[in-house]
């Protein structure tokens, strides 16, 4: 019941205090696809301007990029997380924050960098601002234990929670991006600009990049895998008039995971 009255509350706070048609609808059952033209036309795959050519990567940068490519499964990848040394992050961090949630998920939400709360329990996003995106996520049937995964683009917490340096992120983008290869999830949800720049190789700012698919595919993808950008949990916490339009990305996911047969 309390999984019921948490939806309850999401919807209201994102504005849905009134029925949205005549009939009622069990969304849990497999519906014709009714796809309205304008949200057919959101749904075509663009991608954002690119970042400008940049200076060769520093020595620290390459190095992860070689560990990350010699992992074969997620958990050598955790380990040799585990055991790099090179991010002055990990210095001042309790934990390293690697992945929670079903590692046979097919969708993959990626954030930014782990709170306080992350740090002490090891697990990514378990904060108020996790409580909340569980709520999101509930909201179209997405749970950890079932058929999402987690992770961070950052596996230790900046110290204060301030955002990660250019470098930081740089030094261990292989490693999420090696992750995503491993894991081969069919949907990316970002959340937060940190992340939604880095997986896409842009600079252009959240608010823009956010409700709209792009496509994501590294060299060692299997096949392009499909990418939608939207708010970060905390920032809603901070601007609760942003709920709806976090609510309408996640309605286009939803429409994604319907169209790709997932539901």
């Amino acid at each position: 019941m309390s999984s019921v009255n948490d939806l309850l509350v999401w919807y209201t706070d994102i504005g849905m205090t009134v029925a949205i048609g005549d009939t009622p609808v069990d969304h849990t059952k497999t519906q014709p696809k009714t796809v309205s033209s304008a949200r057919e036309t959101s749904r075509k795959f663009t991608q954002p301007d690119p970042l400008p050519p940049t200076p060769a990567q520093p020595k620290a940068a390459l190095n992860t990029t070689a560990i990350a490519a010699a992992c074969n499964s997620i958990d050598e990848l955790h380990q040799a997380i585990l055991n790099f040394e090179g991010c002055d992050l990990k210095m001042t961090a309790a934990n390293t924050v690697f992945c929670d949630g079903n590692p046979k998920a097919k969708v993959m939400v990626i954030g930014e960098a782990p709170g306080a709360d992350e740090d002490r329990q090891g697990l990514p996003f378990v904060g108020i601002s996790g409580q909340l995106l569980d709520k999101a996520l509930a909201s179209i049937g997405l749970t950890r234990s079932d058929n999402v995964y987690i992770s961070n683009i950052i596996p230790w917490r900046p110290p204060g929670n301030r955002t990660p340096t250019p470098h930081e992120v740089a030094l261990c983008e292989p490693f999420i991006k090696r992750h995503i290869e491993l894991l081969a999830p069919e949907i990316l949800i970002l959340v937060g600009g940190v992340p939604t720049k880095s997986i896409l190789n842009t600079n252009e700012g959240i608010t823009k990049l956010r409700g709209r698919w792009y496509t994501y595919q590294s060299a060692k993808s299997a096949k392009p895998i499909k990418a939608m950008a939207t708010y970060h949990p905390a920032y809603l916490l901070r601007s609760p008039g942003q709920k709806a339009a976090v609510w309408k990305d996640l309605m286009m996911v939803e429409d994604e995971l319907h169209a790709l047969g997932l539901r």
